[in-house]
């Protein structure tokens, strides 16, 4: 086959990946920012050419902000301890303990479990008096609390959700990567006279992060799009503590008809990730060791 129709071929079995990234990722990401410049249509009128007043009115917007900021507390507090605990939990089951594969199961059930399930679960456990967290208090002679319903508490249990529900989910590739890493780098070392720790801080965490850089890449976007455990344990309350910034944009969108102010709130959405995204790549993408 000439080198000529080795290209086509190629583009080709590339054309239709291709075609769904336009039509479902760039092309809404493009139509999104070209409406985010628009007025919101109604039933009477069309809409307008307005400019950077949505940005105006965003800059402006105080619930905005502290969606904003209650949305770098949460990433800030999940992603990091997720991530350990879900390196600790790997490092746990990938040694030979009895009852290994029942571990195994037990950190990932959270995992496949949907959402709203998730969400409606720990509502439970979260109710004043009757849940299972204020039990647990009682045992310990301490007060019952409102935890869903007191701003100081309310965002700090939707992390705990969040981590309970994402840390089985990076286990799991951090399991496969301890797989593929023969054991006689650790015979090699400890013949050598490294201990432990050294074993692990230089060598098999470099030899990690390749699967760390992808863990971080989707713990940061899973922090940013979460919105079902929003809806159905907060609705953002009490008084916007526990809004971020994705729940805002469908109550903008959905529940006022904003949508061109959504779609405003969503490009920022969009760039956030983008930078935090390319600047985890520049920064991890030096310190990555490949096989």
């Amino acid at each position: 086959m000439k080198p000529s129709l080795n290209a086509v071929y190629g583009w080709l079995l590339l054309l239709p990946a291709i075609i769904l990234l336009a039509a479902f990722t760039h092309y809404p990401a493009l139509a999104t920012l070209w409406h985010s410049f628009f007025s919101t249509p109604k039933a009477n009128r069309a809409a307008v050419f307005v400019g950077l007043d949505n940005y105006a009115a965003m800059r402006d917007d105080p619930v905005f902000w502290q969606a904003l900021w209650n949305n770098l507390i949460f990433a800030l507090g999940t992603i990091p301890t997720s991530v350990a605990i879900a390196l600790i939990m790997a490092l746990w089951v990938n040694r030979q303990l009895a009852g290994r594969s029942f571990l195994r199961l037990a950190y990932f059930t959270p995992t496949i479990l949907p959402m709203v399930a998730v969400a409606n679960i720990w509502l439970f456990f979260y109710t004043p008096q009757y849940g299972l967290v204020d039990q647990i208090a009682q045992l310990f002679n301490l007060p019952g609390l409102n935890w869903l319903g007191n701003r100081s508490t309310a965002l700090p249990a939707l992390m705990l959700v969040t981590i309970w529900k994402e840390a089985g989910f990076f286990m799991i590739f951090y399991l496969a990567a301890l797989q593929q890493i023969s054991p006689s780098l650790r015979e090699a070392a400890l013949l050598e006279g490294a201990s432990r720790w050294q074993y692990f801080w230089r060598i098999l965490l470099p030899l990690l992060m390749p699967t760390s850089l992808f863990v971080l890449i989707n713990a940061l976007i899973n922090a940013f799009r979460l919105v079902d455990h929003v809806l159905v344990m907060t609705k953002g309350g009490p008084d916007n503590a526990s809004t971020l910034l994705l729940f805002y944009i469908y109550e903008v969108g959905f529940s006022y008809w904003d949508t061109s102010y959504a779609a405003t709130l969503s490009v920022v959405l969009l760039l956030i990730l983008s930078l935090t995204a390319f600047l985890k790549f520049r920064w991890l993408d030096r310190r990555t060791h490949y096989q």
